[in-house]
């Protein structure tokens, strides 16, 4: 995958197409991202009289799929590409300055 946890990113498609947001979790095998602020959902806990506890509603971020975000790079959207150091380290560029991400 090439996007990291801490990257930032914009949304170029679905119903939140346009935010952006910081990537809060990176999921590889699933190819997933949790952003913060994107893809919203409403889960409800049950209450627990034996722990005191009341039920509510939590508001948190759910995954989305990596091909629908896009690294952002100077307040831009960019392709990511890679290039191989001397050394043998893979470093992330953006395919549209060349430059290192």
């Amino acid at each position: 995958m090439k996007v990291k946890k801490e990257d930032e990113v914009v949304v170029i498609a679905g119903k939140d197409k346009g935010a952006t947001g910081k990537v809060l979790r990176a999921l590889p095998k699933e190819q997933r991202v949790v952003v913060e602020g994107v893809n919203l959902i409403k889960k409800h806990k049950k209450a627990n009289p034996a722990g005191g506890q009341q039920g509510e509603v939590i508001t948190k971020e759910a995954p989305i799929h990596v091909s629908n975000v896009a690294l952002m790079e100077g307040g831009k959207p960019v392709r990511v590409g890679y290039r191989f150091e001397e050394d043998g380290t893979k470093v992330r560029i953006s395919r549209h300055t060349g430059k290192d991400i």
